[in-house]
């Protein structure tokens, strides 16, 4: 979420200065009160989980109570900075986000194994608030794309990382995909969404976000690295093996895209 409101900031400011620090700062604390309110949320389930039970509540280390003195702490600390430093539109997303992760998506997650897709809406939200943030419209399309490349990179994102915890995700409690689907079909599904996280990377020179013709090249060349990658991940078996390398690469590819905007944007300003 830092990387991305920093992006969303980069890519609508006319120059660079210290205050891209503040909303990168500001979305990052509530992000971080956001994580210590789900722990809270989901300390039940946390201790039965093998992969959660060591967090600080279910291992014993913190008190519930104390970790919502933290979490209130930090949240209040993100707020403010956001109100005194950026704009109110930009907390006011960055508060839709905070209240939308802890109060829609975690709850969610117990109802449906499909919490993620309405739950993506956290991603997407981060590089609006660093947009808005720099100055940028909201009415402006070309945020939207990025918005809709990170809302749709966290659905592959996650369903990867559930292929390989779906017996500790049953154990908590939650509901899963696999209780729907074949792993062979859950693999198809991933396939189709990996897919259109590249198709989507791939549309963003069209909306002007690209000023030079290496940087739409560079963006070409990492996305054919992903897609033949994603036809790879396909005609696997779908062990742990292939599954982590294929949620390693989307996350490298998603830091490459990243990387390419913000320099290309940065070698506008010189």
């Amino acid at each position: 979420m830092t990387f991305t409101t920093g992006l969303g900031y980069i890519l609508a400011a006319d120059k660079i200065s210290f205050g891209l620090f503040y909303p990168i700062t500001g979305i990052f604390l509530l992000a971080c009160a956001a994580s210590a309110l789900n722990h809270y949320q989901e300390r039940e389930t946390d201790s039965l989980m093998k992969r959660t039970v060591r967090r600080p509540i279910p291992s014993g280390r913190v008190k519930p109570g104390t970790v919502l003195v933290i979490s209130g702490v930090i949240f209040f600390a993100g707020a403010a900075e956001l109100l005194l430093a950026t704009n109110l539109l930009t907390l006011g997303i960055g508060l839709t986000a905070f209240l939308w992760y802890n109060g829609v998506y975690t709850p969610l997650k117990k109802k449906t194994a499909w919490a993620i897709i309405p739950g993506s809406l956290v991603g997407a939200l981060p590089p609006i608030a660093g947009w808005t943030a720099a100055g940028g419209s909201l009415g402006d399309p070309r945020i939207y794309i990025i918005a809709l490349y990170f809302f749709v990179w966290q659905i592959p994102h996650f369903w990867l990382l559930l292929m390989l915890y779906a017996d500790d995700y049953r154990s908590g409690g939650f509901p899963t995909l696999n209780e729907i689907f074949t792993t062979a079909q859950l693999k198809r599904i991933t396939f189709s969404w990996l897919v259109a996280t590249v198709m989507i990377a791939m549309s963003i020179p069209m909306f002007g976000l690209i000023h030079f013709g290496f940087s739409t090249i560079l963006l070409f060349l990492i996305s054919a690295w992903m897609a033949y990658n994603c036809v790879v991940f396909l005609a696997s078996n779908a062990e742990k093996k292939q599954i982590v390398g294929s949620f390693l690469k989307i996350n490298f590819y998603t830091l490459l895209l990243i990387t390419v905007l913000s320099l290309d944007k940065f070698l506008n300003m010189i």
